[in-house]
């Protein structure tokens, strides 16, 4: 097995372009701003690997799934979210903490695991990375999909600690509430139009 630089360079950059604009990306904006960016990043950057395992070494199990399940259990799980973030709580003193308050990393990781791990089923980029696999060396591929969606995350990740230093913890939690509210809207939306 010999690495493909083409073949990881062409995953990364597809990947990367396709999953900028996705719902997995303004989630991982809105964990970011209420949890540990760091334990975030890891929770979000273990399922997408796990993703690209699946998508690279068997595509097919995606067509073994129900897809009105996988938007059903997304919609809930982006309704849970913005339920936790809208529901109040963070006190003012929070705000002088950094705005994110330590949950521990075991809570944060596995939250962020999770929400990307159901959500991410039949996307775009998983189809997308099942297909280069297809086309090109399989290994090449994997490292240049799972880098393009840990990147993505990451300035996802950067944008909303940059966001929570300047703007008062209450406003970005109703905003990333009313985002993931948004997120559980549009998967319901494609569950019944798609």
């Amino acid at each position: 097995m010999t690495f493909a630089p083409l073949a990881a360079v062409t995953a990364f950059g597809l990947i990367f372009l396709a999953e900028l604009p996705d719902k997995t990306m303004f989630a991982s904006l809105a964990m970011g701003t209420r949890m540990r960016p760091l334990y975030v990043w890891f929770g979000t950057a273990t399922a997408f690997v796990v993703h690209v395992a699946i998508a690279v070494g068997a595509g097919g199990l995606l067509g073994l799934l129900p897809d009105w399940s996988v938007k059903l259990v997304s919609a809930s799980l982006f309704a849970f979210g913005a339920f936790m973030l809208l529901r109040g709580g963070g006190a003012d003193g929070e705000e002088d903490s950094g705005g994110a308050p330590v949950t521990g990393f075991w809570p944060v990781y596995s939250t962020a695991f999770t929400a990307v791990f159901i959500s991410e089923w039949g996307d775009l980029t998983q189809i997308t990375t099942a297909n280069l696999a297809a086309a090109n060396d399989p290994w090449s591929t994997a490292v240049g999909s799972a880098a393009a969606l840990m990147s993505v995350s990451a300035l996802a990740l950067l944008a909303g600690r940059f966001i929570a230093k300047r703007v008062p913890l209450k406003t970005v939690q109703r905003i990333g509430g009313l985002c993931m509210l948004g997120l559980a809207v549009w998967t319901l939306a494609e569950l019944f139009t798609g």
